[in-house]
């Protein structure tokens, strides 16, 4: 553990940033795949604009109007920046609501015109549900329209990770698109995406679904060669409604969504430049190294308690494992213990997580578990405290 001795003043430092979390210290938030919480910086950005120049983007010609115009479309500049994009000339940013609405938008606004009958795309359907429903909805519109799309699904390999053996062999001249998930919701792996390239060839676009990513761990669009990114900003410490779509505008026609835009979330965008401003200065790699430390810390303990199964790759679960950590996310069920009741009496020691279904697409898990994501303002006092009320709901069973 001696990423987390090394991390801990950095961490205790950045943890007295976040106002809900020192305001209620007899709380632990385990809830950060769900939603993170937001630095004071992240609010003061938000408060300012709003008490010194609020007005909408690109409808007025005073100067609260411009100033806000050009600060929408320098946030735009800034998450090319922060994604590491290596042809800021070349790529579109397009600001969403979050990361469903953006995969819809991908789906219908980009992807159903250019898809012919015979065609296919590859969907993983044991990630979250929002990175399937867009792309069988435009297949279901096609069909309607007399257009037939294979929808075929992602492979997997026993440690649920994307089998790109199996997934090169699935490609045809008439694949279109490959969705794919930067971390897994559930099991919390990185999906290594920059093998997907090496494995579908140069010429079918990726897309990529970030929302487990984006602030929790680096992601470089020079290295990983997808063509979409899409993520919320409210996972990424900015404020819920919010969120974006880096298109690489490469492969295929530009990416340009379809349609009369009303105006935008100013405020949103105003609070994910300053996410990313926080996230950048605290750097990321780091982050990653704390919530990946944390999440072995747990996994060590919990796989020695006997009533619980702990979900996703057995060979990952110990601190000193030889494969990929899981990053900040870890889900388990008790084997007598409904997970629901579980997340109850969890609450009532003060401990909120997540237990129910996760929104896990048609072939994920069918039954629900409780899981607890972690992020930079987690402690391992606040890790031992969870293992300490599941160690005696072990000793009960």
């Amino acid at each position: 553990m001696e990423a987390l001795d090394e991390l801990r003043p950095w961490q205790e430092e950045l943890r007295a940033q976040f106002p809900l979390i020192t305001a209620n210290p007899d709380a632990v938030y385990l809830d950060s795949a769900a939603t993170s919480q937001k630095p004071q910086a992240v609010l003061d950005a938000v408060l300012t604009y709003l008490t010194t120049g609020n007005a909408n983007a690109a409808r007025g010609t005073y100067p609260w109007a411009n100033r806000t115009t050009t600060r929408i479309e320098q946030a735009r500049d800034r998450l090319r920046r922060f994604l590491d994009d290596p042809a800021p000339g070349r790529s579109g940013v397009h600001f969403v609501s979050g990361t469903t609405e953006g995969l819809r938008a991908i789906a219908r606004d980009w992807l159903a015109s250019q898809l012919r009958d015979g065609d296919d795309i590859i969907v993983p359907f044991a990630d979250h549900a929002a990175n399937n429903t867009p792309w069988l909805e435009t297949a279901e519109l096609l069909r309607h329209r007399g257009v037939s799309v294979g929808v075929r699904p992602m492979p997997y390999d026993a440690a649920h990770d994307y089998d790109t053996d199996r997934l090169a062999a699935m490609i045809s001249g008439r694949t279109r698109l490959i969705a794919a998930t930067h971390v897994h919701h559930v099991y919390g792996n990185d999906m290594n995406v920059p093998r997907l390239r090496a494995a579908v060839g140069p010429d079918i676009p990726i897309c990529l679904d970030a929302a487990q990513g984006v602030g929790h761990l680096p992601l470089s669009t020079a290295t990983s060669d997808v063509d979409f990114v899409v993520f919320s900003g409210h996972k990424a410490m900015a404020l819920p409604g919010t969120g974006a779509i880096w298109a690489r505008n490469e492969r295929g026609p530009e990416y340009t969504p379809a349609g009369w835009h009303g105006s935008p979330n100013t405020s949103g965008i105003i609070s994910l430049v300053a996410a990313l401003d926080w996230l950048d200065a605290a750097g990321v790699a780091r982050v990653a190294r704390w919530n990946t430390a944390l999440g072995a810390r747990l996994t060590d303990r919990l796989r020695t308690l006997p009533s619980f199964e702990v979900l996703g790759c057995q060979s990952s679960l110990a601190a000193d494992s030889p494969v990929q950590q899981r990053q900040g996310i870890v889900t388990f069920r008790h084997r007598l213990v409904g997970s629901n009741d579980l997340g109850f009496i969890l609450a009532a020691h003060g401990l909120m997580v997540r237990a129910d279904g996760h929104c896990q697409g048609d072939q994920g898990e069918k039954t629900a578990s409780v899981r607890v994501s972690l992020h930079v303002y987690n402690t391992t006092e606040e890790v031992d405290r969870l293992l300490s009320v599941l160690a005696e709901l072990d000793r009960d069973s």
